[in-house]
This record gives C-alpha cells, structure tokens and sequence, in this order.
C-alpha cells in the first residue's frame, strides 16, 4: 500500500504544474486587471502597485516567480485583501466550507442510502417508484434553484430557519440541505443498481436458503458489494461537495472559501484566484487516493498495482 500512495503521490506533482500553468495564463488572458476597479488611483500609484506585485515584469517572469514561491508552499498575497496573503485566506475559510462539504454529505447519505435500499428491495413497485422519482427531481433541480426556494418557504414564509450566516446550528440546515440534496439522488440511483446486482448473485441465495434473516442477507451481505458504486463516486462527490459551495456559500452569504473563490474572479484576484483552484485541485486528487485505498479494501478482488 504504502508504494501505491507514493506513486500516486508523485503522479500529483504534474497534475498540480499542469493545473497551475494553465490557470496562470487563461486569467491573465481574461480582460481587466486587478486594480481596473481602482478609479481613483493615480498612475504613479499604479505604477508602485503593479511593482509591489510584480505585475510589471514579463509574463513568462511572473510565471516563473510564482512557481518559484509555489514550490515554497506560498501562495503569494492577494491582490483584493491588503495585508492578507492567500494563505491565510484559505487557512481561515476552509474550515468552513469543509464543516459544509461534511454536513451536505451527510445529508445526502443518510438520505440516498435508505433510498436506494429500498427502492432495490421490491423493485418495479411502489416501493421503487417513489424513491426514484424523488432521486430524479433531486438531479432535475440545481442548488441556485432550491436554495432560494428553501429561503422562501422556511426562512421567509415560515421563520423557522435564518436567512444567512453561519453562526448557530439553524444556520447549517438550509445550506446542507440544498447543497446535499443533488448528492443524494445520485447516491440513490446508485445504491438501487448496485444492490439490485448484488442481490441477485448466487452467494445472497445461499444465505436466504441458510435461514440467514432478510436484515443480516442486507446489512452483512449486500451491503458491502452493493455499496461498491456508491464508494466509488464519493471521491468525485466530495470534490463536487467542495467546489459545489461557491454557489451556496453565496446565497446564504456563508463565509467560506468558496465566496473567496467567486469574488477573486470578479475581481481579478490572481493569486486568491491560483490558490484556490490548485488548493480545490489538490483536494480532488487527496479524495480520490483515498476511495481507491477503501474500494481495495472493500473488493479483495482489486490489488495495489
């Protein structure tokens, strides 16, 4: 195991200088420029700012600069928030959008689960029917749709929820719940295929012919191939959970990095903007190595190669 995880370790350090150059000069090819919103700087003082930056050298020598303080871990500083460097900023709104990310997936799970579960127990009936429907409205309805929607109903006409903020355990169910709500459909669709495979193979009928209980058949037999397909999308759902907030965090005004994220595109943040997306890229590559290690563990039929 441990020569799986270097190798793919080291596979991460291309994929991040891939990510990195890419993203380097698609925002500098973009229009504007970070102090574009500045109307009343002067030229002299642009001059310094762009100085102060590094803003005034070469393309090519920027790129080459930023790498150099890449390889260093530092992100640079950001270009919107004065005396802030990216981070600091990533260090103080992650964890914010990590509690998010974990209690939309919890969301989607304790709900997509059941679901999936019970719609492959009696398939082609009621039973199914339901729960399938409901997973398909949940993939047909965007999160800035059902955002707003959740708003109008529970905060605004019913004052049960707030409308914003991230303060008290209210102001988690709103956001969770439309940023998990995608997750779950797709979680049920895939525990009802994966189930209904396993429950159909020789070894489920051995164990129904045993005596074996229909929860022990589920729970000890199924379960564990059955949620094979499910394991293997919660490395993508994660990263989606993750970069998925920027249009939740938004709307509930919640602020984690994913606000960071939209108002350095808007700003021309370059750096806020860099460290983000190799920060969010890095994440994605963490999420995956560690479903490959659980689905290994899971199949015995898979191997470290």
């Amino acid at each position: 195991m441990f020569g799986f995880v270097a190798r793919r370790v080291l596979q991460m350090v291309p994929v991040l200088l891939v990510i990195a150059t890419i993203t380097f000069f698609m925002i500098r090819l973009a229009p504007g420029g970070p102090f574009d919103a500045e109307k009343n700087v002067s030229p002299e003082i642009r001059k310094n700012l762009e100085a102060y930056y590094g803003m005034n050298k070469p393309v090519y020598q920027q790129y080459f600069d930023y790498l150099g303080r890449l390889l260093q871990g530092d992100l640079g500083p950001s270009f919107k928030y004065s005396n802030w460097t990216v981070n600091e900023l990533i260090g103080q709104s992650f964890p914010i959008s990590a509690e998010l990310a974990f209690w939309s997936l919890l969301v989607a799970l304790s709900i997509g689960l059941p679901a999936g579960i019970i719609a492959s127990l009696r398939p082609n009936t009621v039973s199914d029917y339901i729960p399938s429907s409901l997973a398909l409205a949940g993939i047909s309805v965007p999160n800035f749709v059902l955002g707003p929607l959740l708003v109008l109903v529970f905060a605004l006409k019913l004052g049960t929820t707030p409308v914003s903020g991230w303060d008290g355990w209210l102001d988690r169910v709103l956001p969770s719940i439309t940023l998990g709500a995608l997750y779950a459909a797709y979680i049920a669709r895939l525990t009802r295929g994966g189930m209904l495979e396993i429950l159909s193979q020789d070894f489920i009928r051995t164990a129904r012919a045993k005596g074996a209980s229909p929860l022990r058949v589920i729970l000890k037999h199924g379960m564990r191939g059955g949620l094979l397909p499910v394991v293997s999308y919660l490395g993508p759902a994660a990263a989606g959970l993750m970069t998925g907030s920027f249009a939740v965090e938004t709307i509930f005004q919640i602020p984690g990095l994913g606000r960071y994220f939209v108002n350095a595109a808007f700003n021309r943040d370059y750096t806020m903007l860099l460290g983000a997306v190799l920060f969010y890229g890095a994440l994605i590559l963490v999420f995956n190595l560690i479903v490959d290690i659980v689905l290994i563990w899971m199949n015995p039929k898979l191997k470290f190669e």
